[in-house]
């Protein structure tokens, strides 16, 4: 358990620190209807993660993620070689897109409509950027061939995916709880970080995905020749 929980820990905290979402879920929290689009945005976020680390890890278990000798499969090596490719390819389209010095990051289109969210549209949002996401969706991706291969119980892998996910919504939930508890204090630091954020987005982005990338392809890598 310890060494899947290890494994899952980088790839957890990769989910946990886009930028986007937190964006988005302060936005809401400063929105008119803070706390009904706060609340549904973190339940679509924590709803698409959970959803595609147990539907991957579900597939994992199906195709037999490990061989009988103990050791991952050749295919499995490959998939973590060739999800840290895609990750690297990502890191560079953000590095060719930071703004130049001095200027701010263009942000979506959807973040000048988040005033006028409904919860229902929030918390689809929040499924949207957790399950659908191409980051994230290689994340869930490779937390779920990482529980498959940890050989666990049943009552082990949930208890693993159960770790991943609590970490991974760790950025979005954490904003909600705390606006939640105490609303007035939380508006100055949240637009603080927001515009911190904003500010750095691709550069958090970059390192994120290049960091994610090459521990996935060493993983493979050592896979394949170990």
């Amino acid at each position: 358990m310890g060494e899947v929980i290890g494994t899952l820990l980088p790839l957890a905290i990769g989910v946990a620190v886009s930028p986007i979402p937190i964006i988005a879920v302060i936005l809401m929290l400063l929105a008119p209807r803070a706390r009904a689009t706060g609340l549904g945005f973190l339940a679509g976020w924590v709803c698409g993660v959970l959803a595609a680390t147990v539907v991957l890890l579900l597939i994992a278990n199906g195709l037999g993620m490990t061989a009988a000798s103990g050791r991952p499969k050749t295919g499995v090596s490959w998939i973590k070689l060739l999800l840290g490719v895609l990750l690297l390819i990502l890191a560079a389209k953000q590095f060719t897109a930071r703004p130049d010095p001095g200027e701010q990051a263009e942000m979506p289109a959807w973040m000048k409509a988040i005033d006028t969210f409904t919860p229902v549209r929030a918390a689809s949002l929040g499924v949207l950027l957790s399950a659908v996401n191409p980051k994230n969706l290689m994340m869930c991706a490779a937390a779920g061939i990482a529980v498959s291969q940890g050989r666990l119980s049943t009552g082990g892998q949930i208890v693993a995916v159960a770790v991943f996910t609590l970490i991974a919504v760790s950025s979005v939930a954490v904003p909600v709880i705390v606006y939640v508890a105490d609303t007035a204090r939380m508006r100055r630091p949240l637009d603080a970080l927001k515009t911190w954020l904003e500010r750095n987005n691709t550069t958090v982005m970059f390192v994120l995905l290049l960091v994610i990338g090459v521990v996935l392809i060493g993983k493979g890598i050592g896979g394949l020749i170990g």
